[in-house]
């Protein structure tokens, strides 16, 4: 059964495939040839391209899952956290992907992130793939794998200045991604190689050097699971080496208990900084996680939270069956 949006796109596709089509036809044969050899026809790819675009996930946010979200986090410990924006998290619903169901908390609020933005430098590496700038040999794939799995700074540093500091801002902030978007506080952001010195450029306006939103983060796993991250054929090859982590800590061991949980994820830590963002997949469940903390105990936040995000998901799942 389709839902709301799906039917919608169906419908849009639809009608801009019979106004497409009456357009061309209507053009003298002449024209029609010559638009075709000069340009192989784009108006038609173009009008599908629109059509299957997905939705919007700031447009996304459901009542019912927040509430949810916000009674999980109603502790004195996570609300002062909360309070204190030393505490943010993303909670998406991606089980029907055309039609996400987020909830979230300081959302917008841009922190230092550790490790966890060498996602950013992932996309920079295949968007340069893409463009032919870089070529994914094996010791290139290995390095992102080693760099994503094992959060290897030599890894990430080698990555980081094969990309390019300037390309890789240039990338996220880029109108097809806006990951780092200034009319949302920033985002992901990766200003400087993972090694003592060498710095390139904070965040314009955070001062950060490695720096994620929860919002921004959720957005990045979203865009990925729609194939819409450099290529499809890239997202798909993305997602392969997000899975299998190599450190068993925070989501992975929350879900530990969880048989048959497929965790596609990257963390970070330092200091009393910890962070996690993943694909989780379980039982024909599929949801987007990020948590970003700022405390002493973070880590063990994350990984008790993580149950209770599972459960949220999950219980709604159990909704939709017994609807049924």
């Amino acid at each position: 059964m389709f839902s709301k949006y799906q039917q919608k796109l169906t419908s849009l596709r639809q009608a801009l495939t019979l106004v497409l089509a009456f357009a061309i036809a209507s053009l003298p044969t002449w024209v029609q040839a010559e638009s075709d050899i000069a340009a192989g026809s784009p108006g038609l790819d173009f009008a599908i391209e629109l059509a299957t675009e997905v939705p919007a996930l700031r447009d996304a946010t459901d009542p019912e899952l927040q509430q949810q979200l916000d009674a999980l986090l109603s502790s004195k410990s996570m609300q002062r956290a909360i309070q204190q924006k030393r505490f943010s998290a993303a909670l998406v619903d991606i089980t029907d992907p055309t039609d996400p169901r987020m909830a979230s908390v300081n959302g917008d609020k841009m922190v230092y992130a550790a490790s966890l933005p060498k996602i950013a430098i992932l996309l920079g590496a295949f968007e340069q793939v893409e463009r032919g700038e870089m070529q994914l040999d094996a010791k290139t794939k290995n390095a992102l794998t080693q760099m994503i799995r094992k959060s290897s700074n030599s890894a990430a540093t080698a990555m980081y200045y094969a990309v390019g500091p300037a390309r890789l801002a240039e990338i996220l902030q880029s109108d097809k991604y806006g990951l780092y978007d200034r009319e949302y506080a920033g985002g992901l952001w990766v200003g400087k190689a993972y090694a003592k010195k060498n710095y390139w450029k904070r965040d314009p306006l955070n001062n950060i050097s490695h720096g994620a939103s929860a919002i921004q983060v959720a957005r990045f796993f979203y865009l990925l699971e729609n194939g819409k991250l450099a290529s499809e054929t890239a997202s798909a090859q993305m997602k392969e080496i997000l899975g299998n982590p190599g450190i068993h800590h925070k989501f992975v061991k929350g879900l530990a208990n969880r048989p048959g949980s497929k965790i596609f994820r990257k963390s970070g830590s330092w200091r009393t900084y910890h962070t996690d963002a993943a694909i989780i997949e379980r039982d024909g469940r599929r949801y987007i996680a990020v948590m970003l903390a700022n405390d002493v105990k973070g880590g063990q936040w994350l990984t008790n939270l993580i149950v209770g995000f599972d459960n949220l998901i999950h219980r709604a799942g159990n909704k939709v069956a017994l609807a049924n």
